[in-house]
């Protein structure tokens, strides 16, 4: 006998909409209508949700509650689950167009063609039910999946799955409000950075607003690339500079950096220096300088061993004043530093393939550096009035050594 149904919806759809407006998070949400299902007497025991990603190295995220566990953190999916996922129902009922599946597999339908499936019936899974909510205009996110399984013997009766259909709209509608708003600072955290996202989402949107900040300076530039640009095929130069990219940016996130902009064969991040933190930002800046050398380094070796070009990395340490904020066209803006230090350090570069270095830091920077230092010489940088001190680590990433310097050269 089929138990009594307890209204249109159960409460359900007050539950989510309630949800949404208190500003949760999509996982609380999740959590918070699992455990209504089981309060109103459905059987749920495992549920899963699942949502398209929009991010160059996640496919897909989605979230899981089991009865005796609750919502555990989210799992992201890249393109190595390529195999899993077109095994699994949801690569079935996506591919065949199809809004809704069910599967009895108590009765072992399913299991010898999707794994999921067959783990879930040795674990006493006994039905499995596949919902697809779509995201009405959205292309890059189509919609949500819903998966809900039992172990109740006989699974689901069609009461039961009819007042689970009836919650479907509005949980489509709160998932759509949550995949937007992560979405929109997922995409801005991979192309302006986290720090610089957060600062635009919170509404620092307007050229010309900005804010002063003392800052450690990197500023790297690849050596040998515009050569290559000019001799190999595009794609394949593509490829070899994203992995360069890679090798330079890594190190710098790992190091509390901020990547404000690649410039073609090259970028400039910060390292900020706030409460009077300079010397901690500049360990760091340094630390990060250093593992971007190791790195390309390696990446040189791999590719002399498999006969393929290789490109050199010349990396320049200054601190000082910059203005971290909007700067642009009314309707293009890009949010960056600038300054006049900033400048200094786009000369200070010039001078790594001078000087045959690969790491030069400049004498604000030594100042805060706790490091045993080699002086190199003052120098004279184009567009700067006074001389700049150059100094390099005493165990320095270098491709030659000549003889040092002058007391005072000119660039």
């Amino acid at each position: 006998m089929e138990p009594a149904e307890h209204g249109p919806d159960d409460g359900l759809v007050d539950l989510i909409i309630r949800q949404v407006a208190e500003g949760g998070s999509l996982a609380a949400l999740f959590s918070a209508l699992c455990e209504r299902l089981l309060q109103i007497g459905l059987p749920v025991w495992r549920t899963s949700l699942s949502m398209r990603a929009i991010d160059p190295i996640v496919t897909a995220s989605s979230l899981y509650w089991h009865r005796d566990k609750g919502v555990g953190e989210p799992v992201r999916f890249g393109l190595a689950d390529r195999l899993a996922y077109e095994r699994s129902p949801i690569a079935h009922v996506l591919g065949n167009g199809l809004g809704a599946a069910r599967w009895r597999i108590e009765n072992g339908e399913g299991c010898a063609r999707f794994p999921l499936l067959a783990e879930l019936r040795v674990a006493g899974g006994t039905d499995y039910l596949m919902r697809i909510v779509g995201f009405t205009g959205q292309v890059a996110l189509p919609g949500i999946a819903l998966s809900i399984a039992t172990d109740r013997p006989g699974g689901f009766t069609l009461a039961e799955i009819r007042r689970m259909d009836q919650m479907l709209p509005a949980l489509g509608l709160a998932c759509h409000r949550f995949a937007l708003e992560g979405t929109l600072a997922d995409v801005l955290s991979v192309y302006l950075g986290p720090r610089t996202a957060g600062r635009v989402l919170a509404g620092e949107i307007m050229r010309g607003t900005g804010r002063r900040i003392t800052a450690a300076i990197l500023l790297a530039d690849l050596r040998g690339f515009t050569a290559l640009s000019a001799q190999a095929d595009p794609m394949k130069v593509v490829g070899w500079l994203n992995e360069h990219l890679e090798a330079m940016g890594a190190p710098i996130d790992a190091a509390g950096g901020e990547i404000l902009k690649f410039t073609g064969d090259g970028l400039l991040a910060v390292f900020t220096a706030d409460d009077g933190a300079e010397p901690a930002a500049c360990a760091r800046a340094l630390a990060a300088a250093e593992a971007m050398l190791a790195a390309t380094a390696g990446l040189n070796r791999a590719r002399c061993q498999a006969g393929l070009p290789q490109l050199g990395l010349g990396v320049v340490l200054h601190h000082g004043e910059v203005v971290y904020g909007n700067v642009g066209a009314v309707r293009r803006l890009d949010f960056t530093a600038i300054g006049p230090a900033v400048n200094e350090a786009s000369r200070l570069e010039k001078l790594c393939g001078r000087l045959g270095r690969e790491l030069l830091l400049s004498g604000a920077f030594a100042v805060h550096c706790t490091r045993p230092l080699r002086r190199i010489g003052a120098f004279r940088l184009r567009g700067v009035n006074t001389p700049i001190e150059v100094l390099e680590p005493e165990a320095p990433w270098t491709r030659e050594r000549g003889d040092a310097p002058g007391p005072l050269e000119t660039d």
